[in-house]
């Protein structure tokens, strides 16, 4: 990478990375709560429903969270999402996501919960990165990009900042992988940190590394200039 390409990274990961980012960004409900294990619930369940319009994101996401009547770590508890996501319920909860479908997350973060303190304790039985754990522990594949997994890692784990909570203290945000989406593969391709511009797990491990060169031990860092110069241009 070049330093002219470094300096406006740097430009721009300094304009879109601030408090501002948090208003219209999903973001914005797990920072609605304090506690750990809040952040976490309302984080993970958030990201997972991260796809589509932004504005139909957070209408959902909103939705999601009166319905756990602000208190996602007691709904998780409560075994209240039993009733409230039946297993046999196939009808779209959010697109193309079904009620049963997204029950499963609630199963998962329920047995986390009844047997951890939190859920990056949880993720300690399992090895390798960040992304790794949380795949193995959703039963996902760890070989395709995984943008909204990525995107709640970078939520939990990056530290000294306004948006992102730093609260998973065991993982260092070197470990962390950039979350793939439209805006960031298309910037990544124009500035010529990638020879396609395709979605896989390729792509975010090179923009990544790559990325690591501007922000030495935070590469993720780099999401916020890509992901916010790339949208801004869009919306302008």
């Amino acid at each position: 990478m070049t330093e002219e390409t470094k300096d406006k990274l740097r430009q721009w990961a300094q304009r879109y990375h601030s408090r501002s980012f948090i208003a219209t960004d999903p973001v914005q409900f797990p920072h609605r709560y304090t506690r750990k294990q809040d952040i976490e619930t309302s984080g993970l369940l958030t990201a997972i429903l991260s796809f589509g319009s932004r504005k139909q994101i957070l209408k959902k996401a909103d939705e999601l969270d009166a319905l756990m009547q602000h208190c996602p770590h007691e709904y998780i508890l409560s075994g209240q999402w039993q009733t409230d996501f039946p297993a046999n319920r196939q009808d779209s909860f959010y697109r193309m996501l079904s009620y049963s479908a997204f029950r499963f997350y609630f199963e998962r973060l329920h047995t986390a919960y009844t047997r951890y303190d939190s859920l990056e304790e949880a993720l300690a039985d399992y090895s390798g990165t960040p992304m790794e754990r949380l795949c193995t522990f959703l039963d996902v594949s760890p070989q395709s990009p995984q943008k909204k997994l990525n995107m709640f890692l970078r939520w939990m784990i990056r530290i000294g900042s306004e948006v992102d909570f730093g609260i998973w203290t065991t993982f260092s945000p070197a470990e962390l992988l950039i979350p793939l989406d439209t805006h960031v593969c298309r910037m990544a391709y124009e500035l010529g940190l990638i020879e396609k511009p395709t979605f896989s797990l390729r792509n975010a491990q090179r923009i990544t590394q790559v990325l690591a060169e501007a922000f030495p031990g935070d590469p993720c860092l780099g999401d916020f200039a890509l992901f916010g110069f790339g949208i801004n241009r869009a919306e302008n």
